[in-house]
């Protein structure tokens, strides 16, 4: 696993939608109510996050977490459930989910908002991240009708991971041939640079690879909101008229 710690990619702005995009994720993440235990928590995200079988309309009355304990599952339509998408872009399960998304943030996003502009970009990621929901949404329908919390469709999905993608998809096409530096875990931690293409080729090609064969009852990821995040990104950076830029000039080669 390669995890990007920073890239030599200058922008022309202070990236003020990233910074604030964080600062919003990191105040959600200390208002969830982690102090008053795990089944406090999960109820708390089975209220505010969307769960793929209230799409269709097809959830149970309530889901069984454990042996003693069940959760209701309230019914949405449509437009409370893209609501609720929304929220769930800013809700994180754990400190290591939220430190690795605003991780992945920051050293992507302020490219890409300095290419689009502070508007653009926060549409973008907003809508990245509902694309990316869908995505999910629509490889969890396999399990309908689910039964209990241990199937994808009836469990709630949560964090900024979909919404980063698409920014990582973006920064892929317009800069890949930008260095990234990466922290390497192989016995022991290292720092190598690589071109974003294979920082973010290699991230999307794994979490394709793992999504595929993986079944939503067996992994807490929803890998195929990364997916679809991802190649949101791609696509809409493309048709918004995103086009490779030539590396930075610091990383520039002469003849």
């Amino acid at each position: 696993m390669l995890i990007p710690i920073s890239d030599a990619n200058p922008t022309r702005r202070i990236p003020y939608v990233t910074v604030g995009l964080i600062i919003a994720n990191v105040i959600a993440f200390i208002r969830e109510p982690f102090t008053e235990g795990a089944v406090a928590v999960d109820r708390f995200f089975f209220e505010q996050a969307p769960i793929p079988c209230q799409l269709t309309d097809r959830c149970p009355d309530a889901v069984q977490l454990a042996a003693d304990v069940t959760v209701q599952i309230p019914q949405r339509g449509l437009p409370s459930f893209l609501i609720a998408v929304l929220v769930s872009t800013f809700l994180h399960a754990n400190i290591l989910h939220i430190a690795g998304n605003m991780l992945f943030l920051w050293v992507f996003g302020n490219n890409i908002e300095d290419h689009l502009g502070p508007v653009k970009y926060l549409a973008f990621y907003i809508l990245g991240g509902v694309v990316a929901a869908m995505a999910h949404v629509l490889w969890a329908a396999k399990d309908l009708p689910c039964t209990d919390a241990s199937y994808g469709a009836c469990v709630p999905a949560i964090g900024a991971s979909g919404a980063v993608a698409a920014v990582m998809g973006a920064y892929m096409l317009l800069f890949p041939r930008a260095r990234v530096r990466v922290l390497v875990p192989v016995f022991i931690f290292f720092i190598m640079q690589l071109p974003a293409l294979a920082v973010l080729g290699l991230w999307f090609l794994y979490q394709f690879a793992i999504g595929a064969q993986a079944t939503t009852g067996s992994t807490e990821v929803a890998w195929m909101a990364h997916v679809g995040g991802f190649v949101f990104g791609l696509a809409g950076i493309y048709l918004l008229g995103g086009r490779p830029h030539p590396p930075p000039h610091a990383w520039r080669t002469t003849h």
